[in-house]
This record gives structure tokens, sequence and C-alpha cells, in this order.
């Protein structure tokens, strides 16, 4: 329980209009200064003395990554507790909050343009990319022994790109579904699967911010360094759960935090790696249990990039 002057801070914190709306937004996911400057049409000053009083009650959570900071909702202790109390009473319907639903779909629309338009360009040289820095041959190996030798029903690759990964795993699954929103990454994984004699795999073009729950259910999901690609990585692992089987599992693999800037100016990267701890938060968000974590250290120390691959599994599938 909190002491009665802490509650009164934490209650002057979220008492304020602009505090409130922030609140809104991060329900929805995590949001950078920038995006959320651009929602409410207040300026950067203002939007970041909102975001200290509300970090410092415990009501969010502030994420440094690089030159960039993300919020999120506070996901315990009893300012946790109290903003899941008031979003619970906000009117889906009053005007601001629709206009901010507005804005921020608008703001994530422009960003997922902007991936594609990326993904567009290095289509045909994908591959050679991701080996620039990553251990790509050990993180492979890596994610066939995930599976443990088994061979699952379905295996769905969300943000499948060249189609590597159904590739690797074509072994260990009957029927293989990967998705892409990049037109000319599918044109490619179709052609390589093919060459392959992979005939038991198909990729089709989707959004996998805003999954079809149609397309599942799956055994296994594989998400290989994607989640680096969205402001909020823990809603994309929210949305995947959803093509989860009972008792299913999913397969992460991404970079841990790093400084280097230039993958966010030049490659699209909306975030610089994650922790375990985040990790460890949007899984448990999502109703997953990670059930194991191997580090890649880069092979290229002038990068400085290293390589993790979490294992989540749903081990309360009945609730």
């Amino acid at each position: 329980m909190a002491e009665l002057a802490e509650l009164v801070g934490v209650l002057k914190a979220a008492g304020e209009g602009t505090r409130l709306r922030l609140l809104a937004l991060l329900a929805d996911g995590d949001h950078s200064v920038k995006d959320l400057t651009e929602i409410l049409k207040q300026s950067q000053p203002r939007v970041s003395r909102h975001l200290k009083l509300l970090a410092d009650a415990g009501l969010i959570e502030r994420n440094a990554e690089g030159a960039w900071a993300y919020y999120g909702l506070a996901q315990d202790g009893d300012g946790a507790a109290l903003a899941q109390w008031l979003l619970s009473r906000i009117d889906a319907d009053d005007v601001e909050r629709r206009r901010d639903i507005e804005r921020q779909g608008m703001i994530r629309a422009v960003q997922q343009a902007q991936a594609t338009e990326y993904f567009a360009k290095v289509a045909g040289s994908w591959d050679l990319l991701k080996t620039l820095h990553v251990p790509e041959e050990a993180v492979e190996a890596a994610v066939v022994a995930a599976l443990r030798g088994r061979t699952v029903e379905t295996l769905i690759d969300l943000g499948t790109g060249t189609g590597r990964m159904l590739e690797v795993l074509a072994g260990s699954y009957k029927r293989g579904i990967g998705l892409d929103s990049s037109r000319e990454m599918l044109a490619v994984a179709r052609s390589r699967l093919a060459a392959a004699g992979i005939g038991h795999a198909q990729v089709r073009l989707g959004d996998i911010g805003d999954l079809d729950t149609a397309v599942g259910p799956a055994d296994v999901i594989v998400i290989h360094q994607v989640l680096h690609y969205f402001d909020d990585p823990g809603r994309m692992l929210g949305q995947a759960r959803r093509l989860l089987k009972p008792g299913g599992e999913m397969i992460i693999v991404d970079f841990a935090p790093h400084d280097l800037e230039f993958l966010r100016s030049e490659h699209a990267h909306r975030r610089l790696g994650l922790s375990q701890s985040q990790m460890s938060g949007w899984a448990a968000a999502a109703g997953l249990d990670v059930e194991a974590v191997r580090e890649f250290p880069a092979e290229n120390s002038e990068r400085g990039l290293t390589v993790c691959l979490w294992r989540l599994s749903d081990t309360h599938p009945n609730g």
C-alpha cells in the first residue's frame, strides 16, 4: 500500500487533461516524444515536462535509446494500477480522444510507409545486408535448435522478408506461412522458395502490425529481425499472440540494445535494440513466458552489435 503523501502525488500527476491524454495514448503502445508532440500538437518542452511528471509518479516508464527515448505505461506498482483504473473510465467517444487516435493512426501509417519504401529499395540485397552485422549462421542454427527436433503442424513467419526463415526451418513444419507488407520482398521470397523446392510453404501480402487472425492459428511463430522496425514492439508482440495456438511458442530474434544511430537514420530502424527486461515485460503483457534466451556477440567489433534469440511460450493455455 502507498503512503498518503505518495498517493496524493500520483493523483496530482494524473489529474491534468494533457497528462490523461498521454496516458491513454501510451495505453495504445509505446511512443517517442516526437510522436506525442505531433499527436497532441503541443511543444516538445511541454510534452516532455508532462512525461517527466508522469514518470516520476510511477505512472509511465521511460526507455532511452540512443538520441531518442520511448515511453510506455508502467507495468507494475501503485501508479500502474491507478493508470489502468483511470483509463478504464475514459469515454472512447470523447472528442479529444477520438482526435488523438486519428492522429496516432496517421503517424503510424507514415512510419509504415517509410519502412515499406526502404524494404522495396533493399529487397534484392536484403540477405547480404543482414550478414554485414550479425553472425547469421550461428543464429540460424540456434533458431533450428529452438524447435528441439520437432515437426510442427503450422509455422508462421511474421515479416518474412526474403523467406529465409521458411527455408531454414523447412524441415520443421508441415505448413509454413510467411507474411510481409513488401511486394518486392515477397517476390524474392517466392522465387527462393520455388528454387529450393519448398512446396509446403507460402508467402502472403499482409500488414504484420494489424494481423488478421484468420491467418492462424500457429504452433510456432517466428519473428526474425522485425521488432526493431516498430515504435512499439510490445504491441506487435500482442498482435502476434492472437495467432498462437494454446500452448504454442514464439521464436524471436533481434538486436540487443546498441547506440548505432545510423541504423535508425539510414536503415529504417525505429528501436535501437531490445533489452531483456523489455522483452520480459512485453511477453508478460501478451500472456507469454520467456523460456530461454541466447546471445550472439558481434563478429565485427567495430559495429558492436549483439543478437539475441528469445523463446517464448504460452505456459498457461487454459488461462
